[in-house]
């Protein structure tokens, strides 16, 4: 890339303006414009035109290493020489179909961006959220009244110098500016898109200064790299806890013959099929606490009025499962059952405990899937087998 030419100090002088618009992007939703930009920085292109193209099409290829652009789309950039931009892209080595400059204007064509395919190597990393909030970025940015009508150059340079930019609106020309950006600086001078430029600093018009990309403090920073390690390290203490089958079995060796039956009704149960990771946990580390936020025991009142006979049916359900699977059923298990709907582990928590409180079900804290029926369901006959003959004594 050629050096950056020095730019002369000057100023705009468009007078006071009304306070901008909420920022478009997030300080980490400017990182992904950023990272787009450099991608298109780096790229084996020489015109403004190409680089433009480049930036519509390389953040809608983001996710999915293909971009749609469809004839209409390419008239409504204004380029220069749609054609030779397009064979720009083709000898970077984008894979652009024919027909998008003769054939139906409406028609979407993808344009394969190999750099961006899925996987390990993939030159831009951005979420579905953040993808989109770019895309809008750049197009607001494109459309911005000061360029809308400018150049492909002028519409480039706004793009990389507002992404440059602080929350005060001042910014640094990046040194993966390209050059053919340099040209355009007097022009978004003069159209009041620059409020300022000395050398390579700038500030941004406040009229369009809702288009910052924004920075990250070096608090914010340091703060994300120590929630980075703390996850890190959660990771690392959960993956060394994880039970294996070798811990497993020594589990088993070492626990009562009917506890030892039981774990093995779960884990061979045919009918349940749960993974090795999901059973073997729930046994060696007892279940997670549940909580029970305001929200769960507000929804729970409205619910329980809707299901007035749910203890009831959760024991009869409780002895039909047992029957059939050898255990008793999870709290997901039982509330699937019964087609309680939409119920967020919360209010299953709730659900479960009140009824357990009540004495409609019981179970053997913290051994899982020990869900039977209890005092208040034995009163009025519902019982397992053996249970049965306990409650009769």
């Amino acid at each position: 890339m050629s050096a950056a030419p020095p730019v002369t100090t000057a100023s705009a002088g468009d007078g006071a303006a009304a306070s901008p618009p909420p920022f478009l992007l997030t300080p980490r939703q400017g990182e992904g414009a950023r990272a787009l930009l450099s991608y298109v920085a780096g790229l084996p292109l020489d015109s403004a035109d190409a680089r433009l193209l480049a930036v519509v099409v390389g953040i809608r290829a983001a996710r999915t290493g293909a971009g749609n652009l469809t004839g209409t789309d390419l008239r409504s950039l204004r380029l220069e020489d749609p054609e030779g931009a397009l064979a720009e892209l083709t000898a970077a080595g984008w894979e652009v179909p024919g027909g998008l400059t003769g054939g139906e204007p409406d028609v979407p064509y993808a344009i394969v961006v190999p750099d961006l395919a899925p996987g390990p190597d993939r030159a831009l990393r951005l979420g579905k959220d953040a993808r989109s909030r770019v895309s809008g970025w750049s197009m607001r940015t494109r459309l911005a009244k000061p360029v809308r009508k400018g150049a492909p150059g002028v519409r480039l340079a706004a793009l990389f110098l507002a992404a440059h930019c602080s929350d005060e609106l001042a910014g640094r020309a990046p040194a993966e500016l390209p050059a053919v950006c340099y040209g355009a600086v007097p022009v978004l001078l003069e159209k009041g898109f620059l409020a300022e430029v000395s050398g390579q600093t700038y500030r941004l018009g406040t009229s369009v200064g809702h288009l910052a990309g924004r920075f990250r403090t070096p608090e914010e920073l340091a703060a994300t790299a120590r929630a980075e390690e703390e996850r890190r390290a959660a990771r690392e203490a959960a993956a060394a806890d994880e039970p294996t089958p070798e811990s497993w079995a020594a589990w088993k060796s070492g626990v009562s013959p009917a506890l030892l039956r039981h774990a093995e009704a779960v884990e061979a149960c045919g009918l349940c099929r749960f993974p090795f990771a999901r059973v073997a946990p729930a046994f060696m580390s007892g279940p997670s606490p549940l909580p029970a936020p305001r929200a769960a025991l507000d929804a729970y009142e409205a619910w329980r009025a809707a299901h007035p006979d749910c203890g009831r049916e959760a024991a009869l359900f409780t002895v039909e499962f047992r029957a059939e699977h050898g255990h008793g059923p999870s709290y997901s298990q039982l509330c699937k059952g019964l087609r309680w709907k939409k119920l967020g582990r919360e209010l299953r928590g709730v659900i479960v405990h009140t009824l357990i409180a009540e004495g409609w079900l019981t179970s053997t804290p913290p051994v899982p899937w020990t869900l039977r029926p209890g005092r208040t369901a034995h009163a009025q006959g519902i019982a397992l087998p053996g249970q049965a003959v306990r409650a009769a004594r």
